[in-house]
């Protein structure tokens, strides 16, 4: 399961949000699925799923389909009939019971700002592939203890700790101990 996005929000089924929106953002910009496709580097088989609901994305990828279509991630994966800034959508289950992220709010910046609530169960590991220049996160854990993989080498943090680093790179989230480990992620870009 890894990076995939995953089911549901408290409102709802997030793959259903984004198969509305990616099939209203790729309408609204004039775009065919086959050109979608072509623009995003993805397959056509992949865009029809994912419109109908039928089939997983990872994060990445599916920023990719929104850099495309010109929009943000958050535009992708929101209720669309939501009134409030508030998501509380689950966009990632590891493969141990207790791993999850959830995207819990997003407000704009520059070009977008994100809030999520990490929790890794003993042994978990989210790999994760670079961002565009430009983009940043600020971990803050909040208990247990996070090993941050980056570039130029690994960061131990514990409850307390804080680390901003810029995304446009390989990293990844590891919990090496025996204690689940939980931690606030600020997206920035």
């Amino acid at each position: 399961m890894s990076n995939k996005l995953h089911i549901a929000s408290r409102h709802g089924d997030v793959l259903a949000f984004v198969g509305q929106n990616l099939r209203a953002a790729r309408q609204q910009a004039g775009l065919s699925q086959a050109a979608l496709a072509e623009a995003s580097g993805l397959s056509r088989r992949m865009i029809v799923a994912l419109e109908q609901g039928d089939t997983n994305i990872s994060l990445s990828r599916l920023d990719r389909l929104a850099e495309a279509l010109g929009v943000g991630f958050v535009d992708l994966v929101r209720d669309p009939a939501a009134q409030t800034l508030r998501l509380d959508a689950v966009a990632w289950r590891g493969r141990h019971d207790g791993s999850v992220a959830v995207l819990q709010a997003s407000v704009p910046a520059r070009h977008e700002a994100q809030l999520w609530a990490w929790t890794l169960a003993p042994g978990e590991r989210y790999d994760a592939e670079p961002d565009p220049e430009g983009w940043h996160e600020m971990i803050v854990v909040v208990e247990g203890r996070l090993r941050l993989e980056l570039a130029d080498g690994a960061r131990e943090l514990t409850a307390g700790d804080y680390l901003v680093y810029p995304s446009s790179q390989p990293y990844a989230y590891v919990n090496a101990g025996e204690a689940t480990t939980r931690f606030i992620r600020n997206v920035v870009a």
